[in-house]
């Protein structure tokens, strides 16, 4: 393990590789305990995400319902639940995917929020837009979609009296794979120093169908590329970016991606910048 590597699994709180079955099941434990601490700490009985069809949502998602179940039969307070949230732009194109999800998750509570008239809304008063060349407005907007949809999360548990809850995991926290403010924006993050592998495991011992399981990342913002692979982004893929958070060889040119990204979005991952 290069120092680089090691200082970046620090600050990132790197979980180490599940040593074993029983390693895993630990990992679940202390993050369930994670998210009930928060209810309670907060004072509050209702936990909100947004589900999109993708490993992460699923897990975190399935955990908070597990929560919150456990929760009711602790205290005999049927107040604690769980709102699971989609929030598609128009038609989601994997929209198969977030309704596997929801019914793999079981959510006390659904919801939908449409984000599409919202965004159009915001695009239209904003002229900067229009000077942009197509695949950069199209960036940028995908930004204003992640936005949006945080916004939708907050007024929901805002009117819940919830928390919001993000999945935000160390695979893409350390590639900045996330928009300021928009899914980097939460109340809490329980899968927070997983990598993409370890999330993966989780969801499985959860009892999640493979196809969701392994399948492949996507943000899915871009209107001229749905359904447009993380890795292809990242420029590596989840699995070199985990062998580098757990200390293992990778290749230089991998090392130098992820080591240059990681520095070029530290902005991402710190408050904001004060005198």
């Amino acid at each position: 393990m290069s120092n680089r590597q090691a200082e970046i699994a620090a600050a990132l709180n790197v979980v180490p590789p599940f040593a074993d079955q029983a390693a895993l099941i630990a990992q679940i434990e202390l993050r369930k305990t994670f998210i009930k601490n928060c209810l309670k700490n907060a004072g509050l009985k209702v936990l909100v995400l947004g589900i999109s069809g993708g490993v992460d949502s699923l897990t975190a998602g399935r955990l908070a319902q597990i929560c919150v179940e456990e929760l009711r039969a602790e205290t005999g307070d049927d107040a604690y639940r769980f709102i699971a949230v989609r929030l598609p732009h128009g038609v989601q194109h994997d929209e198969h995917d977030a309704q596997a999800s929801l019914r793999f998750i079981r959510a006390d509570e659904e919801s939908t929020v449409n984000i599409a008239d919202s965004v159009l809304g915001l695009a239209k008063q904003v002229s900067d837009l229009d000077k942009l060349p197509a695949a950069r407005r199209d960036f940028v907007l995908g930004n204003v979609k992640a936005r949006i949809r945080m916004v939708a999360q907050f007024t929901i548990a805002n009117a819940n009296n919830g928390l919001v809850i993000g999945t935000d995991h160390a695979a893409e926290a350390v590639m900045g794979f996330f928009t300021k403010f928009g899914d980097g924006a939460c109340d809490l993050a329980p899968l927070s120093g997983l990598v993409k592998n370890q999330v993966r495991a989780i969801a499985k011992h959860l009892g999640a169908p493979d196809d969701l399981v392994f399948k492949v990342p996507t943000a899915d913002l871009e209107e001229l590329r749905p359904g447009k692979p993380d890795e292809e982004s990242h420029g590596v893929t989840y699995e070199e970016i985990d062998a580098f958070l757990h200390g293992k060889p990778v290749s230089d040119e991998a090392y130098a991606i992820i080591v240059r990204t990681y520095d070029n979005s530290q902005h991402k991952r710190v408050m904001p910048f004060a005198p």
